[in-house]
Formats: C-alpha cells, structure tokens, sequence
C-alpha cells in the first residue's frame, strides 16, 4: 500500500489507519480531505495532513463519526480554496468537470458517498486519486469516469478551477 504518488499526491486513504478523522480511522472516512490535499498540493499550497483533518473535523457540527459533510466541505473550501466553484447535479457536475482544470467531484458508488480529486491532463484525460482499490491513482476522460463511476439519479457535485 503506497500513500503517496512519485509526484506527492495521497492516493490511497487506505493507508492512514494511524489518523483519526471524525472519531475513526482516516482510512475508512478520509476522502473529503484527502481530496482537498491534493488539490491544495496541485496548487502547491502544501499542508500538513494531520492539520488539515482536525481542521475539516472541527467544521462538523458534532464529534461523530461519518463522512465528509458537503457543509463543512463548503465551508473549508470557502476558507482555503474560494476560487473554486461549486456545480450540483449531474449534468452540471459533468459539463463543468469536463472544462476544468482541476476538481473535486463529489458522487456515492455502491451508496457510499465518495469525494475524489482530479487534475486535467495535456492529452485532455484527467488523473483520478483515490477513486477505489486498484485505482487509485487513475487516469481516463471525464466522460468514461462518469459512465464507470456516477450513476443516473444521484446526488452530484463538483468542485472546480477552470
């Protein structure tokens, strides 16, 4: 199990069970902010990751455990990243993904919300962290990673830099 990429990007959660995040182990709810990492790292805002757990921990309403919420989401992202934009719903999350530069897309495969991060790359494909085991460090089109990943009728959302 490789936490980080050559290039310094986490891409696989399953390697922090020594982190505590919302009163379990990171490897079992550390999407939210292992996506946030990687784009603060994509725009060489580099930060501790312990730090930034504890922070995006204490933007929950209560010391529970559980995923990521989208309103402490929000509310991190407001504070750190505020020139990135939010777009709901399938096709908006698809459309403004697909111009970005850079993203973190936010969707529930098998009914477990998931959020992941993803850089454009030159060929126009885009490199996916910490999608799900064997893919974790992942690149294809927005258009397959949809297709394969973000079902019909779900709750979408995207994070982006155009």
């Amino acid at each position: 199990m490789q936490a980080f990429s050559h290039d310094g990007y986490i891409i696989d959660q399953d390697a922090f069970t020594d982190y505590e995040y919302r009163t379990i182990r990171a490897s079992r709810n550390g999407c939210g902010p292992i996506a946030v990492y990687n784009i603060r790292h994509a725009l060489g805002r580099d930060t501790d990751f312990r730090e930034l757990l504890a922070e995006m921990d204490g933007l929950h309403a209560a010391h529970r455990p559980g995923p990521t919420s989208m309103k402490a989401m929000r509310a991190y992202l407001a504070r750190h990243l505020p020139e990135m934009t939010e777009h709901t719903g399938r096709e908006a999350a698809f459309e403004a993904a697909r111009r970005s530069r850079m993203g973190i897309l936010r969707y529930s495969e098998e009914r477990i919300p998931h959020f992941v991060s993803f850089l454009r790359q030159g060929d126009g494909g885009c490199r996916f962290f910490n999608v799900n085991d064997g893919l974790e460090d992942y690149v294809c089109s927005m258009e397959m990673f949809f297709q394969d990943h973000v079902g019909t009728g779900q709750y979408v959302s995207v994070f982006t830099l155009e």
